[in-house]
């Protein structure tokens, strides 16, 4: 079996992108858009639309200024989300999702769904879990 190369794959048609194997590109940006602080980005633009940096960084509690900085250059760069820059005084720059980025809407918000209908059944889990492993 022949590995095949990031530059290889790129030329490929889409279904031959597979995050399960090493190297393709689609496990990268199942990593990015996984993260934790992404996920929270893509959600907050998609339920209230475009927003500034400080708008996203306290809708956001808890998200380091650094961190939050990281994660918006990382989905501008992917295409998920477009910086506006206004030439006012003082400047003022908004971030809102781009057409790519309102696709993912739908599967953010199933998750979002998801997680607070089972957190309890989660918690009760981990609560178990710790139980067994003597961590009580």
């Amino acid at each position: 079996m022949r590995l095949v190369t990031t530059a290889e794959q790129v030329s490929e048609p889409i279904s031959s992108w597979d995050p399960y194997t090493r190297g393709c590109p689609s496990r990268d940006l199942l990593d990015q858009i996984g993260s934790k602080w992404a996920v929270l980005v893509l959600g907050e633009l998609g339920r209230h639309g475009p927003c500034r940096f400080t708008q996203l960084r306290r809708q956001l509690a808890g998200v380091s200024e650094k961190m939050l900085t990281q994660t918006l250059r990382t989905l501008e760069r992917d295409g998920l989300l477009r910086r506006t820059v206004y030439p006012e005084v003082p400047i003022r720059v908004e971030y809102e999702l781009t057409p790519l980025g309102q696709t993912l809407r739908g599967p953010l918000k199933a998750l979002t769904e998801w997680s607070v209908q089972h957190i309890e059944d989660v918690l009760e889990a981990r609560e178990e879990y710790d139980e067994r492993a003597g961590r009580r």
